[in-house]
């Protein structure tokens, strides 16, 4: 078995400065049966997460980032990944016993499946997150599919099809943290890839409470703008901008907001490639649906 969970998946955990949480995740992605190998991207931690780490858990390769690189640490791991699959979590969310076999099991069957979006349980309570109601009653037509098909999915608890990841060149880096997913949803549907949804792939979710619900907003916020300017049609980019800097003011982070966007928009429009028309529908479908470009729970 420990052999053909190796030759299956492995699993990739992002962290920064939460190492008595890391910890209790890493022994508990140790127990999991298959014996899954770990890859552990450090974020350039400050509390000694990756001593800790090489001393509890040496059998984990870990990666050590010397600055915070957000999402696109990732990018980093995955280079190291030599199995067709790639199950992402963070330092506060751990897989189910099972739910890796099974989401492999789903991607053996179907090709054309990038990315599997696991269904998310908080904490002891195990109550779904939100997010998984939403996803288990996409609008968009399931045809052959597994699961519900999406145009999003929670990079956090997330397994990947490792070629696919590749075939979009990963996350973007200035994205850093907040709907990073958004745009490699859209380029991995761009290039014919789908993703689903798995209600019976389980990851629990242990949110830190010392979130920064506020730094969280600007970057979502900042990030929808620029990647509506990457991807959406003017007339959609354009209607997107009113609606963030709406939030941006409600929320009094406005003046930031504005300045980050313009400093960034650039950049942005450098690698501006507008979606087809049928990835377009497909988008305004799911949000007339109430289904939102889903995020990570983050780290």
């Amino acid at each position: 078995m420990e052999n053909f969970a190796k030759e299956r998946a492995m699993i990739l955990v992002l962290t920064r400065n939460h190492r008595a949480q890391l910890l209790n995740t890493l022994e508990s992605l140790r127990q999991m049966p298959g014996r899954w190998p770990i890859i552990v991207v450090d974020n350039g931690s400050s509390d000694g997460t990756a001593a800790a780490v090489a001393s509890r858990f040496p059998k984990a390769m870990l990666i050590r980032a010397t600055r915070d690189l957000g999402a696109a640490a990732r990018n980093i791991g995955v280079a190291y990944v030599h199995t067709p699959y790639v199950a992402f979590c963070d330092d506060d969310t751990q897989w189910e016993p099972g739910a890796l076999d099974r989401a492999a099991d789903l991607l053996d069957a179907a090709p054309d499946v990038a990315v599997l979006s696991a269904c998310v349980q908080m904490g002891a309570t195990r109550e779904p997150n939100p997010l998984c109601s939403s996803m288990m009653h996409s609008p968009l037509a399931r045809e052959h599919l597994p699961g519900p098909q999406l145009l999003g999915f929670m990079a956090g608890a997330c397994v990947m099809r490792t070629r696919a990841f590749y075939d979009v060149g990963g996350y973007w880096p200035p994205f850093f943290l907040g709907g990073e997913e958004a745009l490699m949803a859209l380029d991995l549907a761009a290039r014919g890839w789908r993703i689903i949804y798995a209600d019976d792939v389980v990851a629990r979710h242990f949110p830190a409470s010392e979130l920064d619900t506020r730094q969280r907003q600007y970057l979502l916020i900042r990030n929808a703008i620029w990647l509506a300017w990457m991807r959406w049609p003017l007339r959609a980019a354009w209607r997107e901008t009113h609606i963030q800097f709406t939030q941006a003011h409600r929320c009094r982070i406005f003046g930031r907001v504005l300045l980050q966007v313009l400093l960034g928009l650039p950049r942005a429009l450098r690698r501006r490639k507008v979606i087809s028309p049928a990835i377009e529908a497909m988008r305004v479908q799911s949000d007339h649906a109430a289904v939102p470009p889903l995020i990570s729970p983050g780290y």
